[in-house]
C-alpha cells in the first residue's frame, strides 16, 4: 500500500507541477522539494494521506531543533498561547519531553521581547510540532487535512455511473477513497438530456480526476436515447424502474469488458421514487454485478456539502433531463413481476447495443481547482 501511495503522490505532484522527490520511510512519506507548502497542499488531496505538513529539516539534536523552533517562532508566533508537541523514533540521548522543554524555552526567549508568551499544552493558539528520527528532525506548524482512506489502486476497479449531477460524483469519490479506481460511464440520454448535459458530465469527471491524476480517466459515453424513447412510449408508472434497470445492464456490460468488479451509483434510500428500499431491490434484480451505493444513508444536505468540498458541485446545477421521462405518478413499491411484465423484451439487447457503441473520451484532471 505504501508503494501505491508513493506512486499516487508522485503523480499528483506532477499534475500540480510541483517539483519534488518522494521518499518512503516506515510509516511516513517525505517529499524533498523547494516548494514545501504547495507540495503539502497537493499531498493533502491524495487518498490514503491523513495529513500533510510543510516542514523544515534539521539535524536531530536539541541545539538544531531549538534553533529552528526559535526562528519559526520569530516568523509565525505573534501572540496568544503556544505548545510544543514532540515525537521521537530511534536512538537519541534525549527524550520527547526534553524536546518539548528545551524547545519551549527557545520559543519563549525568541519572542519575549515582543510580547508576553503563554504556554497552554491542552488548547494552544499556536502549536509547534517536532518529529525526530534517526537521521533528521522535522519542525512544522501547519497540517493540511487529507482525505484518508486507502490509496487508489489497492482495490479492484468499479464502473461508476456519472451523470454530472450532485450525487453520482460524490459516490464515485467515496469509492475511490476506499482504494477502488473508477471507470467513469456517462449514459447519453439523447433527447432527454439537456444541451449541456454531456459537457457537464465531462467537466465533472475532470474534477474527479484531480483527486487521482495517476489513474486512467477515459470516460465511456454510452448512447441510450432511443431505448428511453421506447420506454417512454411503452411503459407506464414503472417506467423509471425500467430506466434504472437499463442503466445497470449497460454498466454491467462495460464492467465485463473492462475487468471491473462492480458498479457504483449515487442512489440514496428514499431520495427519489426509484430509490425506495423496494424499488432498489427490484432494479438490482436485473444484474448479477454487485451495486455499491456509498450514499445510501446520507441526507441531501450531507451530499451537497461533500460535493462542494471535492469540487464537483458547481457543475451540478444543469438539468439532468431524467425528469422529462418520469411518469406523473411513478410507482414507489413495484412488485418485480409487474416491472418485468411491463418492460420490453428488447431491454437486454438495447443494453448490449449501447455498450457496444461506447465512445471513449480522454479526460484531463482539473487540478487548478485545488490550488490556493
Amino acid at each position: 500500500m505504501e508503494e501505491t501511495l508513493a506512486a499516487n503522490l508522485e503523480a499528483t505532484l506532477d499534475a500540480w507541477d510541483v517539483p519534488g522527490r518522494v521518499e518512503q520511510h516506515w510509516g511516513r512519506l517525505f517529499v524533498r522539494t523547494r516548494e514545501p507548502e504547495m507540495a503539502a497542499r497537493a499531498a493533502a488531496t491524495v487518498f490514503g494521506i491523513v495529513s500533510a505538513s510543510p516542514a523544515r529539516t534539521v539535524e536531530p539534536t536539541l541545539d538544531a531543533i531549538s534553533e529552528a523552533l526559535a526562528e519559526t517562532a520569530r516568523a509565525t508566533y505573534d501572540g496568544g498561547s503556544f505548545a510544543v508537541d514532540a515525537s521521537r523514533a530511534g536512538d537519541h540521548d534525549f527524550t520527547s519531553q526534553d524536546v518539548g522543554r528545551v524547545g519551549g524555552d527557545a520559543i519563549w526567549t525568541a519572542v519575549a521581547d515582543e510580547f508576553e508568551p503563554e504556554v497552554d499544552l491542552d488548547d494552544p493558539d499556536h502549536r509547534f510540532e517536532v518529529e525526530v528520527r534517526d537521521g533528521e528532525a522535522y519542525v512544522f506548524t501547519e497540517r493540511f487535512d487529507g482525505p484518508g482512506g486507502l490509496p487508489v489502486g489497492t482495490q479492484e476497479p468499479l464502473v461508476a455511473l456519472v451523470s454530472g449531477g450532485i450525487d453520482s460524483p460524490v459516490a464515485a469519490w467515496l469509492a475511490m477513497k476506499r482504494g477502488a479506481p473508477v471507470i467513469p460511464v456517462y449514459l447519453d440520454l439523447g433527447p432527454y438530456g439537456g444541451a449541456d448535459h454531456r459537457a457537464r458530465a465531462i467537466e465533472t469527471v475532470s474534477r474527479l480526476a484531480a483527486h487521482a491524476p495517476g489513474q486512467d480517466w477515459s470516460l465511456r459515453i454510452a448512447p441510450i436515447g432511443e431505448p428511453l424513447e421506447a420506454l417512454d412510449d411503452r411503459v407506464g408508472d414503472t417506467r423509471m424502474l425500467s430506466v434504472r434497470r437499463l442503466m445497470l445492464m449497460v454498466a454491467g456490460e462495460i464492467a465485463a469488458e473492462t475487468g471491473a468488479r462492480g458498479i457504483v451509483t449515487g442512489e440514496s434510500i428514499g431520495q427519489k421514487s426509484s430509490q425506495t428500499v423496494t424499488n432498489l431491490q427490484v432494479t438490482d434484480r436485473v444484474t448479477d454485478w454487485p451495486v455499491h451505493r456509498p450514499l445510501l444513508a446520507l441526507d441531501k444536505q450531507e451530499i451537497i456539502a461533500k460535493a462542494r468540498k471535492i469540487g464537483t458541485y458547481e457543475t451540478a446545477t444543469v438539468d439532468a433531463g431524467c425528469n422529462r421521462i418520469a411518469p406523473d405518478q411513478p410507482e414507489t413499491q413495484a412488485p418485480i413481476e409487474r416491472v418485468e411484465g411491463a418492460e420490453p423484451d428488447e431491454l437486454p439487447a438495447w443494453a448490449r447495443q449501447a455498450a457496444a457503441a461506447v465512445d471513449i473520451q480522454a479526460i484531463e484532471p482539473s487540478v487548478d481547482l485545488h490550488k490556493p
